[in-house]
């Protein structure tokens, strides 16, 4: 009798050792448990932690909470402006009630990928090239909304959505890299067309301040000599400076214009010696030049050794200089008398 007791509580023992441990079930911190008995979905979701179900009646399944990274296979497809491009993107989502994503939907793992990748398709035929490549931001929003509204009925949260690549042909490759070259080619004209704009401002401006002070120039020069000199040249070509050149042409014109005043006040004091020079009349203004005469000492008559012309305004400048002949004011000449005519002083003033 005792042994049979004693072998009943030995198998109830058994019993329940096995039923205990087809029971028990332990939760980790980041599931959350859904249990079905019969079928039928039990309130509420089991917690983390030990927790027991009855065997062969109740069902669970665990269901991980965490944050899930799924990558989305490249979608190629036409972008709005008629362009091919292979678009690869990365889906972050978490599960935010267990019990939708097992009763709801079948896969929702599945689910989450397909709707991903027809997602991406859309997006890539209402969008530009341009937008796909400098607007990614927008697009991402764009894709997380479009992903996000169904899987919300399935108990999943999309968290972010990425856009990861965009491949082109080697067409279209080609062609903007020839645009970009073009495009910095362009901007490369426009800086160097602004840098000879203000080049030649300061250049004028440099050109202004030296035609003021003429001597700058020959400076510059001087400079320029002393910088080419430094390289070792062996020949040296000096420029001739146009500046020297326009000196010397205003000295000449300078002279040509004093020679001709001169030239023009010349008749008038010819004209006064040739009527009044022998006689000797009273004015002394206007008396141009001075004729000395002498007869020759073999009697042949009267023979002209020189004449002088002399400007009466530079005769104050010549010292030492006698002018036989003029009268100069506040100038006492002798007169001058020929050989065989002592007795008939001739004046030596002209008019």
């Amino acid at each position: 009798m005792v042994e049979e007791l004693v072998a009943t509580g030995v198998a109830l023992a058994s019993a329940g050792a096995v039923y205990a441990a087809a029971a028990a079930r332990v939760i980790k911190q980041y599931e959350r448990g859904v249990v079905l008995r019969l079928g039928r979905l039990t309130a509420p979701v089991r917690g983390p932690g030990f927790t027991m179900i009855i065997p062969f009646v109740d069902r669970m399944r665990r269901v991980n909470m965490q944050i899930v990274t799924m990558p989305v296979p490249a979608q190629e497809g036409i972008t709005h402006d008629n362009v091919t491009v292979r678009v690869d993107a990365v889906v972050y989502f978490k599960v935010v009630d267990a019990a939708d994503a097992v009763v709801q939907v079948e896969d929702y793992r599945f689910a989450v990928s397909q709707v991903a990748q027809t997602s991406l398709r859309s997006i890539i035929g209402k969008s530009d090239l341009d937008d796909l490549l400098s607007n990614r931001e927008k697009l991402n929003q764009g894709l997380e909304v479009m992903i996000d509204s169904p899987a919300l009925g399935w108990g999943v949260q999309i968290d972010r959505v990425e856009i990861k690549d965009v491949s082109l042909p080697e067409t279209m490759k080609r062609s903007m890299a020839r645009q970009a070259e073009a495009a910095r080619d362009r901007r490369a004209r426009v800086i160097n067309a602004d840098a000879e704009l203000q080049a030649s401002k300061k250049l004028a401006e440099a050109a202004q301040q030296m035609s003021d002070q003429p001597a700058a120039l020959q400076l510059r020069l001087l400079q320029t000599v002393v910088a080419v000199a430094a390289e070792k040249n062996s020949t040296l070509v000096l420029p001739f400076p146009v500046e020297l050149l326009r000196f010397l042409e205003r000295s000449g014109l300078q002279a040509q214009a004093q020679t001709e005043a001169y030239e023009r006040t010349r008749p008038a004091s010819g004209g006064a010696n040739g009527g009044a020079g022998d006689h000797g009349d009273d004015g002394t203004e206007g008396v141009g030049r001075a004729e000395l005469r002498r007869e020759d000492r073999g009697g042949a008559g009267p023979e002209e050794v020189r004449r002088e012309e002399v400007a009466l305004d530079a005769a104050e400048d010549l010292p030492g200089v006698e002018l036989p002949g003029v009268e100069v004011p506040g100038v006492e000449i002798p007169g001058l008398t020929a050989p065989g005519d002592e007795e008939t002083p001739r004046s030596g003033t002209t008019k």
